[in-house]
């Protein structure tokens, strides 16, 4: 049934069609709900999307995925992609240019780490025992701590080293908060799922096709082909409580999820619940900027690189979209946590990246100097992982335990109150149980 047509208690609107705002579409619509998505934009993804640039497709950043994403996974087989084809999988690596590194093998992801601990190149015998004691301590301790931690006074007893090595790089990559003022409690919670959600959850998948075909495309024509109606290039103007529901221009609908940018959902949020807009804006964010590098016949040592930072050096991981299986010649270099690299000016930034991946790799894996293809700022890609953030959650209004009576509005994001850090899985996740909060559609 085309949602025109649905019964007023069947009709759901979703705002936002990144990737949270499609896992809620796609949730609804498996629950007999009529969906509408409105989109701002003109194509759908959100944060993480294609962007075409003078005739080349380029993704907006290097999104990582881990085996233990399983709803995103689930729901890019839902929409009728193939993760298999898609996603180039491999085991956890964090390898430098010198060799230096850990690299997990296939198996257990528990035992692997362990046994890639002892093979580390670039840490003594102490490092190794003293990580591995860590690791032991954070298991009995449930993969919990005091919320208020930084990653960096949870990690202060590890020699430097494997902070340098291992903790301060994977920290960056999962909540793109510096050590110094992230979550412990949260990067705990990713090295629990990561580690101990079965074998292969620590494998990293990365895209060998761009962004958009991975989710927002085969979304798309699933949710078009199962009824629901996408209004792209809509901005919603604003939320109107009418006859027990909700309406949007001239369409009612008996729900509303919010997938929207916070800030555009504390917009609409604020007539209904000012505490709740209160606290969605009141969130810091993270930019994450991506040079991307072109040199023909060039070919990074490994797919997946980690750099040492430093002053005049950002990235922190260099692609080779080439050996993932796309554009041969392309190379994705990202700079996590990126606000000094945005204040100082992309085009500067470009440069150091530049001369940084000149000097970080070994002589040969250049074929011709790499120039800078583009360079893509995300300036609010993440919000700061901090120990206590007062993350808004995810009823705005119409729930009868939580929130005054009256029509369901609901928020779905990374953002939303939740164990995990802004990743797809989180956006993912949270855009599913806001769907399933509204329950089954009623005849």
């Amino acid at each position: 049934m085309a949602a025109d047509a649905a019964a007023p208690s069947r009709r759901v609107a979703v705002v936002g069609g990144g990737w949270a705002g499609l896992a809620a579409a796609v949730q609804a619509c498996q629950a007999g709900h009529a969906v509408t998505l409105y989109e701002s934009a003109g194509d759908l993804g959100g944060r993480a999307r294609t962007v075409h640039s003078e005739g080349v497709a380029l993704d907006n950043g290097q999104h990582i995925l881990i085996g233990a994403y399983k709803q995103t996974l689930a729901l890019i087989k839902t929409v009728g992609a193939d993760p298999d084809k898609l996603l180039h999988r491999q085991p956890l690596e964090l390898r430098y240019p010198d060799g230096r590194g850990l690299r997990l093998s296939k198996g257990p992801a528990g035992l692997a780490f362990g046994l890639a601990v002892m093979r580390c190149k670039g840490w003594s015998a102490s490092d190794r025992w003293a990580l591995l004691r860590e690791a032991a301590r954070w298991t009995r301790m449930g993969f919990s701590c005091d919320p208020k931690l930084t990653v960096a006074e949870l990690c202060q007893t590890l020699p430097a080293p494997v902070r340098k090595l291992l903790i301060d790089p994977m920290c960056v990559a999962a909540l793109n908060t510096p050590a110094e003022e992230a979550s412990a409690t949260v990067f705990l919670r990713v090295l629990l799922d990561a580690l101990f959600s079965g074998r292969g959850s620590a494998d990293l998948l990365l895209p060998r096709a761009p962004l958009g075909s991975l989710l927002p495309e085969p979304a798309a024509e699933w949710l078009l082909q199962t009824g629901a109606e996408l209004k792209l290039g809509t901005r919603v103007q604003a939320l109107h409580k009418q006859d027990q529901g909700w309406r949007i221009g001239e369409q009612h609908f008996a729900a509303v999820i919010l997938a929207c940018p916070p800030g555009e959902a504390a917009r609409l949020a604020e007539p209904f619940d000012a505490h709740w807009a209160q606290r969605a804006v009141a969130l810091r964010y993270e930019p994450i900027v991506t040079v991307w590098l072109h040199s023909p016949k060039g070919k990074l040592p490994t797919p997946m690189a980690a750099l040492f930072e430093g002053p005049g050096r950002p990235a922190q991981f260099a692609f080779d979209h080439g050996a993932l299986g796309g554009t041969p010649g392309h190379f994705a270099f990202v700079i996590s946590g990126a606000a000094a690299s945005v204040a100082k000016g992309l085009k500067i930034t470009a440069n150091e990246v530049q001369q940084q991946a000149i000097s970080s790799f070994p002589e040969g894996t250049w074929y011709t100097r790499p120039q800078v293809l583009k360079v893509m700022a995300e300036k609010r890609a993440t919000f700061r992982c901090t120990p206590g953030l007062d993350r808004p959650p995810m009823w705005i209004a119409g729930h009868s335990k939580l929130a005054a009576d009256g029509p369901p509005l609901l928020a779905a994001g990374d953002y939303v109150a939740g164990p995990y850090p802004a990743t797809l899985e989180g956006a993912v996740r949270a855009g599913q149980a806001a769907a399933h909060a509204l329950g089954p559609a009623k005849a």
